[in-house]
């Protein structure tokens, strides 16, 4: 298994905190990765490069290459994953949006902010 994220679109002014969870095909960036650690660098590096605050929609996914991911993947990606935002200061706040009990890759708690 391993970490396939897409950079969420804030679309709504009127809304700050919402953001558009696009399927890995429609998705202006993607990262896969081993690791959900190396998530985090990856969304700040999103950061720079577009220049504002970002959210990513992660989730485990079994693909080899970002090139090529299985039609399933695209076909259930949805909100039912991690959300990541930048924050000002260089954090990145975690949201738990998952309703399995596979939650082994975060602490137990529902937000964790972590500063790289």
């Amino acid at each position: 298994m391993r970490w396939l994220m897409t950079l969420g679109e804030r679309t709504r002014p009127d809304v700050p905190q919402y953001a558009e969870c696009p399927a890995p095909d429609q998705a202006r960036a993607l990262a896969l990765v081993d690791d959900v650690g190396q998530l985090f660098p990856i969304l700040l590096g999103w950061r720079r490069e577009f220049g504002r605050e970002l959210t990513g929609w992660a989730k485990q996914v079994e693909a080899d290459d970002i090139e090529t991911l299985p039609p399933d993947v695209i076909e259930h990606w949805g909100e039912d994953q991690l959300r990541l935002d930048t924050m000002p200061g260089g954090y990145v706040q975690v949201a738990d949006y998952r309703d399995h009990q596979a939650r082994t890759a975060l602490p137990a708690r529902k937000k964790v902010l972590r500063r790289l």
